[in-house]
């Protein structure tokens, strides 16, 4: 799945979205933890729900690393 391809309300799950950046879920959380990029919104279980901005940021901070 690419960025392009998530229409505009489409929630993504954290390993979705881990998918599309090309890194693991585990890496997502780390990084939200430690404030490098903001924590997304949360389901009413308190799951991570990821719209397109929030890939986009996401895939932005991964680029910036290298």
């Amino acid at each position: 799945m690419e960025i392009e391809e998530i229409e505009k309300n489409h929630r993504l799950t954290v390993t979705q979205a881990a998918k599309v950046v090309g890194v693991s879920a585990k890496t997502i959380r780390r990084w939200e933890e430690a404030g490098k990029v903001p924590a997304p919104k949360k389901d009413w279980r308190g799951w991570r729900v990821y719209f397109k901005e929030d890939v986009g940021r996401l895939i932005s901070f991964h680029e910036a690393l290298f």
